[in-house]
């Protein structure tokens, strides 16, 4: 699955992305509301990433869906 999809499913994507990162609340999926930078920079705030880390856990969390 590639970004693309993700962003035009993201109502439904939002659950499988909290399953992933327990500490995103929906109101911060909401948010980022299917962009891919939104998310990378959401997990550099929350979970303290590089910009390099988050988007290496978004790719693995993609190649997984």
């Amino acid at each position: 699955m590639n970004w693309d999809q993700i962003a035009g499913r993201w109502t439904e994507m939002k659950g499988k992305a909290r399953e992933m990162w327990g500490d995103l609340t929906d109101d911060e999926l909401d948010r980022v509301a299917g962009k891919r930078d939104q998310m990378v920079g959401l997990m550099q705030t929350k979970y303290g990433d590089s910009k390099e880390d988050a988007e290496r856990k978004i790719d693995d969390w993609l190649r997984r869906m």
